[in-house]
């Protein structure tokens, strides 16, 4: 009989966070898989990062995740986007080598001290008196946990569609999980169906280049791990073409084999990520769509066309891409495909990610209605956290919505539940100047330490830079100019105003046109600041009064978020709650009225009326 203290179900993006979060802190984790070959295996685009995601996988970075480590030794492609807005928008995207990503990730798997590493396919959920005791696996076999921790992805009854063909896989290549699935329904959870897609990958030798629009790295490539210090890796373009005219009009030829179109395909797509034939029936006014033509990685020369993502039959996928310019001779090595799959409605889980039917059981990743490497990596480390504090009676962590990106998204599934696949960005964080990609190590690193999440040497680092910054703004404040002819003169050197009053560095580079490099002949003390400290002090410098205006609005949100709600509260002896509200708090049991007030349909006299009876009870 094995038993270990947590058992991860599934090795992708989540399952990978997850084994890797709770083994560090010291318990004993089995890792199942159904296929050893494929952990941390990207089924979509071989990129991490992007829009709204990096902010996720800087902060999962920040709390000893391994994403964004990963990520740099295998990155082929580095991009900062947004450079020229402001800085809460602005997102690192990198392109990584697939086969190199996968494979760095099991090394790191496999040689990480208590981790126990298995292939199987789980079929059962052993369950006494609402308390999760194990798993059984298709060959019989039984495995006892203390905490079990569901990341399966797309595998949950996972159905490919290609054309009007369909077989049941959790990705091309691979078995889905049918008895897993229907475990969850017998416990009682509500069962959803959602899909995705990806995209048709192409044969790089049949492809035209000098007809393509290549798109360079930055250089030098910026890191994505705060530990990283340089990139050295090969990197090469990707490159950007464009659909026309004619391949709208072959892909509406194909609508009538197409299984979103005939109705065979039931589940949800994903609304900000839509298929091909998606784009031109609901765009039709839109001559062109964008595509980038991605590099599967160095030792390969597939390549993957995202932006076209298909459940067409093959033979239109084909014509469709030989009607792009420079892919008129193009290949298909394999077929893109859409696939639909099962995943638990996440309002039935804690916001420790832990479900509220089965005590011990956490769900992350795709199977709480995400899409994404980088939300299920997020959530996959946040489930191992939680599990192992759990077993160590050690509370729970739990990240505020004002905190990090990761608190934003985990607070979005477990309150207002999903109805399509939930894809992370920018605008879903109303304090986004706060939880920019660059401080995400500032905001974290210090709260992981102190629950034993992160490593001495990760926390020893970030406290030397908090060190360093404050170092430099106290010079900076304690530098005082006067007028005067000679500074006037210097001033206008380096290209500014002339000033007419006393002001210290500090009021000089709160000004647009002032930079950190301009006054360093104003300060020979100041010389070398590291360039990640001088771009902190700029930013908060010049940014400090939005700063303080949305932390001012962070303290009145957190006079609700504090006052918690008893878990076994009975709402229908509150007065003046409708029904509707009655029946939303009771399902989703929020456990603060911060949480409350952002359910759909809790109204602001409802939370009234709830804080009202919490008072008057003695209840807060």
């Amino acid at each position: 009989m094995d038993r270990f203290d947590v058992i991860v179900i599934g090795a992708g993006h989540a399952g990978c966070e997850t084994a890797l979060a709770s083994s560090r802190m010291g318990v004993k984790t089995l890792l199942l898989t159904i296929n050893l070959d494929h952990i941390a295996y990207m089924s979509c685009n071989p990129a991490v990062g992007g829009l709204g995601k990096s902010h996720l996988v800087k902060e999962i970075d920040a709390l000893d995740g391994e994403m964004a480590l990963n990520t740099d030794a295998t990155g082929i492609q580095f991009k900062v986007l947004n450079t020229k807005k402001g800085p809460a928008v602005r997102s690192t995207r990198v392109q990584a080598d697939k086969m190199r990503y996968a494979l760095r990730m099991k090394h790191r798997l496999e040689r990480q001290e208590n981790l126990h590493i298995r292939q199987a396919i789980v079929e059962k959920l052993l369950v006494d008196s609402n308390v999760i005791q194990g798993v059984e696996t298709k060959w019989g076999e039984k495995f006892y946990g203390k905490s079990v921790i569901l990341t399966t992805g797309t595998f949950l009854r996972g159905l490919i569609h290609i054309g009007l063909e369909h077989f049941e896989a959790g990705r091309m290549g691979d078995f889905p999980s049918i008895g897993l699935s229907n475990s969850l329904k017998e416990l009682g959870f509500e069962i959803g169906r959602l899909k995705t897609g990806t995209c048709p990958r192409l044969d790089g030798r049949t492809i035209d280049f000098s007809k393509l629009e290549p798109q360079y790295s930055d250089i030098p490539p910026k890191p994505f791990s705060f530990l990283t210090t340089r990139i050295e890796n090969k990197l090469v373009p990707c490159y950007i073409v464009y659909t026309n005219n004619k391949t709208h009009e072959l892909i509406r030829t194909g609508l009538d084999r197409s299984p979103l179109y005939t109705g065979k395909i039931k589940g949800t797509g994903v609304r900000y990520c839509p298929s091909i034939e998606d784009k031109v029936v609901r765009f039709k006014e839109k001559e062109r769509h964008r595509i980038f033509i991605e590099p599967e990685g160095l030792d390969t020369l597939e390549y993957y066309p995202n932006g076209l993502a298909t459940s067409l039959p093959l033979d239109i996928q084909i014509q469709m891409l030989r009607s792009i310019k420079g892919l008129e001779k193009v290949e298909i090595t394999r077929p893109g495909y859409g696939i639909e799959y099962d995943f638990v409605f996440p309002t039935q889980l804690y916001p420790t990610l832990e479900t509220k039917l089965i005590r011990n059981l956490f769900l992350a990743g795709q199977i709480n209605g995400t899409t994404g490497y980088e939300e299920a990596g997020a959530q996959g480390l946040m489930a191992g956290i939680n599990a192992a504090l759990r077993l160590k009676e050690a509370g729970a962590f739990i990240i505020g919505r004002d905190e990090a990106y990761i608190g934003v998204l985990i607070d979005d599934l477990v309150t207002k539940g999903v109805d399509e696949p939930y894809r992370m960005f920018t605008s879903r964080a109303e304090h986004r100047l706060l939880l920019r990609e660059d401080n995400a190590d500032l905001r974290l690193t210090e709260k992981g330490y102190a629950i034993g999440a992160v490593s001495k040497e990760r926390y020893k680092k970030v406290m030397e830079k908090k060190s360093k910054i404050e170092e430099v703004l106290s010079i900076l404040r304690s530098i005082r100019l006067t007028p005067s002819k000679e500074t006037n003169m210097m001033l206008k050197k380096f290209l500014m105003e002339e000033i007419k009053n006393p002001v210290t560095l500090e009021e000089l580079l709160k000004k647009p046109e002032v930079n950190m490099k301009d006054l360093y002949p104003m300060a020979p003390a100041l010389e070398p600041v590291e360039e990640e400290i001088a771009y902190q002090v700029e930013l908060n410098i010049k940014y400090q009064g939005y700063i303080d205006r949305q932390k001012e609005m962070v303290k009145r949100i957190l006079s609700l978020e504090n006052k918690k709600i008893p878990e076994d509260f009975n709402y229908k002896e509150v007065s003046g709650l409708s029904k509707e509200v009655i029946e939303k708090l009771t399902r989703i049991t929020p456990v603060s009225l911060g949480q409350a007030s952002r359910i759909s349909g809790v109204t602001p006299a409802a939370v009234t009326a709830l804080l009202v009876h919490f008072k008057k009870k003695g209840i807060i």
